[in-house]
């Protein structure tokens, strides 16, 4: 208890004055003057001494906790790691790692990085670090990071073991810039339709869309699937931007609202790339945030069609706000509406715990697997301008429902997954198969036109990569 006191006063003092100064609550100064008495008694009195840097940690995030779902604190520490996927670039070697069997395996060099210009290649076990011994049970992801990322311009030595030869070699890699794409996959789905799968809202997407749009485009894309599953979300005005590409006019996007009334408005402006076309855009349980504010502006508009399950339900807006020690917390500001007014976040009355559970919830209704058994109640009914008629308080409900593959998972399926099977496999097969694998696929062409038998990959999932 002591704890939470004397930390709930320190954080409220470390947020500031200025951020509270338009606060309507009248009980707000009396509130921080209490607090602030408190600090100091407990500062010059308490009978031992206190670290307040720990207890000012677990006291925001206990505060926070009380507000809503998605305000949040992040220690300075863990900034940077937290903004770099919407950054799109960091500083490291330019590789994609996963640790099995306590070693550091190369997963991928990333094309023209630092570590491709050197010689490393997928396969390669890192073994040390500079003078550091990089095997073992104490070494992990933070570990990795720690070590092979830096500023760029910076040397770091690498010594790791090829394939069957016995000899380790070395590589001084000079750190640099190392783009983080949104955008992995688009290609011609068919001689019309073009598919683009975008991973999160970061600052370049939005380019990184026009250049895959335009490219289609070249290769005669008429029709467009824009892949959205998984998609977490990110910048609130990337994801305006990116609704603008496909909305004709001057139509409004979004739009947010507090009880502050300090919200703004969204619209789309005449120069979208693909305003014309038929369009599908995929959700699933795991599309939120700015995910949902595109889907759901294509939705009221009429633009085109959503295919999925429902998607996650986040409707609310956070405004990162840096702290004394560049700590930061994500302080949700507004709620988001789509053009019919629809505000998607669903309800977290029932606390924490119940709120991110909700998916299991779903799971336990049946609702990945029919329509039926999604309710929404008549009172968060919309109409679209052709009269389609829409949902909001719960996530985008799509136009066609699509159920869950039930035979993609198994215990003995997520076992092998959780035990990272499939990395080690795939990293044994290429150490042992290397010259005949080249032999028959000497260029990237050749490898990128085999023929696998239908659904053999498709379904597949590996253990995430982490970059260095």
């Amino acid at each position: 208890m002591k704890n939470k006191v004397i930390v709930a006063v320190f954080s409220l003092l470390a947020m500031g004055t200025a951020l509270f100064a338009q606060s309507p609550n009248k009980h707000y100064q009396q509130n921080k003057t209490k607090m602030d008495q408190l600090l100091n008694a407990i500062n010059s009195m308490y009978v031992d001494s206190v670290d307040f840097d720990p207890l000012t940690d677990k006291a925001i995030d206990e505060m926070l906790k009380e507000l809503d779902p998605h305000t949040a604190y992040i220690p300075s520490k863990d900034v940077a790691a937290m903004t770099e996927p919407l950054q799109g670039s960091f500083d490291g070697i330019g590789v994609t790692f996963q640790l099995i069997k306590d070693t550091i395996n190369v997963m991928e060099v990333i094309i023209d990085g630092p570590s491709e210009k050197v010689g490393l290649m997928a396969g390669d076990k890192i073994i040390k670090v500079d003078d550091t011994v990089a095997v073992g049970k104490d070494i992990s992801n933070d570990w990795v990071r720690k070590h092979l990322r830096g500023k760029k311009g910076t040397k770091v030595k690498v010594t790791v073991v090829r394939g069957r030869k016995k000899e380790p070699i070395e590589f001084i890699i000079t750190r640099g810039a190392i783009p983080m794409y949104s955008i992995n996959v688009s290609f011609m789905a068919d001689s019309l339709t073009g598919y683009v799968k975008l991973e999160r809202f970061a600052a370049t997407s939005t380019d990184e869309l026009k250049k895959a749009i335009s490219s289609l485009k070249e290769q005669g894309m008429k029709n467009l699937i824009l892949d959205l599953r998984g998609n977490g979300g990110g910048y609130l005005n990337v994801a305006f931007e990116i609704c603008d590409q496909f909305i004709s006019g001057k139509r409004m996007i979004v739009y947010t609202d507090n009880f502050r009334k300090t919200g703004e408005k969204y619209y789309s402006s005449a120069d979208g790339l693909f305003e014309e076309g038929k369009l599908i855009v995929l959700v699933d349980e795991n599309s939120a945030s700015a995910s949902e504010i595109t889907s759901g502006c294509i939705q009221d508009w009429d633009r085109g069609l959503v295919v999925g399950r429902r998607t996650f339900g986040k409707g609310l807006v956070q405004k990162p706000l840096r702290l004394v020690d560049q700590s930061e917390v994500r302080l949700t500001i507004s709620h988001y509406y789509t053009p019919t007014g629809r505000c998607i976040q669903k309800p977290y009355d029932d606390g924490l715990d119940a709120y991110f559970k909700d998916l299991q919830t779903r799971a336990k209704n049946g609702e990945y697997y029919t329509a039926e058994n999604i309710k929404f109640p008549d009172s968060l009914k919309y109409k679209t301008p052709h009269g389609r008629v829409v949902y909001g308080g719960g996530g985008i409900m799509p136009d066609i429902f699509i159920p869950l593959d039930t035979t993609k998972y198994s215990s003995l399926f997520n076992e092998i997954v959780r035990k990272g099977v499939f990395g080690s496999f795939a990293v044994d097969y290429l150490e042992n198969n290397r010259e005949s694998l080249l032999k028959q696929y000497p260029k990237f062409d050749s490898r990128k036109n085999t023929k696998f038998p239908m659904n053999s990959t498709k379904n597949l999932w590996i253990m995430p990569r982490k970059r260095a």
